[in-house]
């Protein structure tokens, strides 16, 4: 029961737009959502890297201004007349004029070296082992060969260009052992001709770091610096990356120039940003994509939440439309149940929809029109009544008037006077009941009076062959019934039970109530019938159209229905060769 419920309601109206309705919306929040995300998505991870790159341009250009400020002094350098003529020179006049020179030299780079506190040492290796250090104090390492020194082939190969080296120890200066990166430039005459030395500045590798060690990109994003070769110049993981514990796509990183390219890591892929300097190292900024797909996933717990929450208001929203849809439909429903229980006095008011106000006004056009047809028809059904009903009063047999004329005339014959006026009585009775007044509603009394003189008649005829009794309770006598409801159904009991019968036969007329209905019940001992014929003598189809008896049966029967309702009316019971008992049941009417 629960279930076919269920599928009632699944079925209606309401429910159906209801669902279409969230069926729309939820197929448009949908698509909205899942292109949304993924827009967002994308629009996320080409911010992030459009961030990263602009992040390391940015680092790029801190890089170059120091490097700028490095090349700056190897230009000063380079230029200076006292370092080319120390240099130039090969022989001096003296001991002490050297030592001038040199000192002059020293003192030149000792103020560059005092005006920049990120510098490590400031150098000047002459061609023929002259050496000349910002620090006067410092002492060349005897355990290493200078020009072995890969930033001193590296400032010989570039002829005169400025060398900026990788991340590395520096070892030259006794008792030293700096991280430094380091710029070298071969120092030339003015005129080009002659190679002088190599000029060296080392920068503390602690600037560089202390530059590029608090650039986040997201958790665990970061960036890194290598050389033209692929040596790393800065790592945040430097330590880890010389113990093979952590590596880089190197060689990815050297076949781009400027520009992105994820790697192929799964859970670990990582974004590359690559920015190349114009002094042969490349910035790389790092952002690892799980860190985006973090983002992603509060994206799309975001997007489903708001879906959820647009699909709840949107199912309250078609609820209440659907509702404002569906009301005068169900009240129109409402109605023609009213209709189809019988009451046509209603009238469905006409609501603003059109399409469902044009049904309303069509049911209310209908309804009158059916209302119409069945007064017409109730009409016309009355007025065939009544004329079924005279037709049924004028029934009195002209043979049965016939034959009660002739039993008068041959008593009269006899002398037997007695007889005469009781047959007389009773038939001048009989036939004042049958046209009197047109009433169709009469006392019990009353029936029973007339069934009562139609008996005596029938058994001064049928003296010898039958006898009658009617027991009719005296607190049923004065409630109503409809006329002439016992004579077709004694008839019947006399011609087709009686007079079919071998010997005498009786007749009994007997009432039995229950709280609401009375039943009067006609009992022969006649001929009865079986059980088909019993079962089928109320249906019109079986009624032969010269059968009076069966014609009067039928419409007492009919009259009873359409006066007090289908539940009222005749019922046989018979059994062959032992009798007949029909039972007449109609409601207590006063």
């Amino acid at each position: 029961m629960i279930g076919m419920n269920l599928f009632t309601r699944f079925r209606s109206f309401q429910t159906n737009i209801v669902l279409a309705f969230v069926l729309v919306i939820l197929m448009t929040i949908l698509i909205m959502s899942v292109t949304s995300y993924y827009l967002s998505r994308d629009s996320v991870k080409t911010n992030t890297q459009a961030y990263t790159l602009e992040l390391v341009k940015q680092v790029n250009q801190n890089i170059k201004s120091y490097v700028n400020g490095m090349k700056y002094m190897s230009s000063l350098v380079a230029n200076n007349r006292s370092v080319q003529q120390y240099l130039s020179t090969e022989s001096f006049e003296s001991l002490r004029e050297e030592k001038k020179q040199k000192d002059t030299v020293s003192d030149f780079l000792e103020a560059m070296f005092i005006s920049r506190s990120d510098i490590a040492s400031i150098n000047i290796f002459g061609s023929d082992d002259k050496f000349i250090s910002g620090r006067k104090d410092f002492e060349l390492n005897p355990n290493f060969e200078i020009k072995s020194m890969k930033w001193y082939k590296d400032a010989i190969a570039a002829n005169g260009a400025d060398v900026v080296s990788s991340s590395h120890v520096q070892p030259i200066i006794k008792g030293r052992y700096p991280w430094v990166v380091s710029l070298s430039r071969e120092l030339l005459s003015h005129d080009g001709t002659q190679k002088l030395g190599v000029f060296l500045v080392d920068l503390n590798f602690n600037v560089l770091s202390d530059m590029l060690k608090d650039i986040k990109l997201g958790d665990r994003g970061y960036v890194f610096i290598i050389d033209s070769s692929g040596k790393i110049v800065y790592h945040p993981q430097q330590q880890l990356i010389y113990s093979n514990l952590k590596s880089e796509l190197i060689d990815n990183v050297l076949a781009n120039t400027s520009g992105t390219f994820t790697s192929d890591e799964g859970s670990r892929s990582r974004i590359y940003s690559i920015q190349d300097s114009d002094f042969g190292w490349k910035i790389i900024g790092v952002s690892y994509v799980n860190e985006l797909v973090a983002n992603q996933q509060n994206m799309r717990s975001s997007f489903i939440l708001l879906g959820i929450i647009c699909i709840v208001i949107a199912i309250m929203i078609s609820v209440l439309l659907t509702q404002r849809i569906s009301q005068p439909i169900k009240m129109l429903e409402h109605h023609m149940k009213e209709v189809e229980k019988g009451n046509f006095d209603i009238h469905v008011p006409v609501p603003r929809t059109i399409e469902i106000g044009r049904l309303a006004r069509t049911f209310n056009i209908m309804v009158g029109k059916i209302k119409e047809l069945m007064t017409q028809a109730i009409s016309d059904q009355e007025q065939k009544r009544k004329s079924e009903i005279k037709a049924l009063q004028s029934q009195i047999n002209p043979h049965f008037l016939y034959n009660t004329l002739d039993s008068i005339i041959w008593m009269a014959e006899s002398y037997k006077a007695k007889e005469i006026t009781i047959m007389t009585s009773a038939l001048a009775k009989l036939l004042r009941s049958s046209i009197s007044k047109g009433e169709e509603l009469v006392q019990i009394s009353t029936e029973v009076e007339h069934i009562t003189s139609y008996l005596k008649i029938q058994k001064m005829r049928y003296s010898n062959k039958m006898d009658y009794l009617v027991e009719i309770s005296e607190s049923l006598r004065d409630y109503l019934s409809i006329k002439l409801i016992l004579q077709p159904i004694v008839e019947n009991a006399i011609y087709h039970g009686i007079k079919k019968k071998r010997g005498s036969g009786w007749i009994m007329i007997r009432s039995e109530e229950t709280e609401s209905d009375i039943l009067l019940i006609v009992e022969d001992n006649g001929y009865g019938m079986d059980n088909e014929k019993c079962k089928s003598l109320l249906h019109p189809s079986t009624i032969r159209s010269g059968s009076r008896g069966g014609v009067g049966v039928r419409n007492v029967h009919e009259r009873l229905q359409l006066y007090f309702g289908t539940q009222y009316g005749l019922s046989y019971t018979s059994e062959l060769g032992v009798g007949t008992v029909v039972t007449i049941r109609f409601p207590k009417v006063l």
